[in-house]
């Protein structure tokens, strides 16, 4: 049976890791990249959109009588999917390494 006093320690560790799980996520910045570079998406840990970069290259395509307005959209939806994917491992690896810490060996029973 569970002491409630260290279920109630368990309850305090797990939010103090919550919140440096969320502290190290909103520090970690990730880049998703397509099109061989031209479009590049930067997004913090938190899957927050941080800034876009489009190559000039990528723009030249959209003047004259039919710009390829399709393909630079599909670039940068391809660039924020790899960004995504990016900042989800960040946050499965940071999970990994806090349960893996010393300090939490008894929270990773819990969980």
């Amino acid at each position: 049976m569970l002491n409630p006093l260290k279920i109630s320690e368990m309850l305090s560790q797990a939010n103090q890791m919550q919140e440096e799980v969320q502290q190290k996520l909103a520090q970690t910045v990730v880049e998703g990249t397509s099109g061989g570079g031209a479009v590049t998406a930067t997004m913090n840990g938190k899957k927050q959109l941080l800034k876009i970069r489009i190559e000039s290259a990528a723009v030249i395509g959209l003047s004259g009588d039919k710009p390829d307005v399709e393909m630079l959209e599909d670039l940068v939806v391809a660039a924020v999917n790899e960004a995504g994917r990016k900042a989800d491992e960040a946050m499965q690896s940071s999970v990994k390494g806090m349960l893996a810490d010393s300090s939490c060996r008894d929270l990773s029973k819990v969980f």
